[in-house]
């Protein structure tokens, strides 16, 4: 961000969660893989795919045109603790 921002260039960066797919749901939907990580997350569950593809939707477009440098968690609140 700090070398681009010249340029007009945006530099951020998305940080999720397991995001609960078809192919992710195999091993993270098992009770003793999720539960120590989810008793660690304040809102308790996985992240959907919507839930990821909306704020990077966001970063993408103009309304977000002076956000640069943002290291964005989407992890339930994981990060917070």
């Amino acid at each position: 961000a700090l070398e681009l921002g010249k340029y007009g260039i945006r530099v951020n960066s998305v940080n999720p969660t397991v995001v609960m797919t078809p192919i992710s749901s195999g091993h993270w939907s098992q009770p003793h893989v999720a539960e120590p990580f989810l008793k660690q997350m304040p809102l308790g569950r996985w992240a959907t795919e919507d839930e990821i593809a909306g704020p990077i939707v966001f970063l993408l477009s103009d309304t977000a045109s002076m956000i640069t440098g943002v290291s964005l968690p989407i992890d339930g609140g994981y990060t917070c603790r």
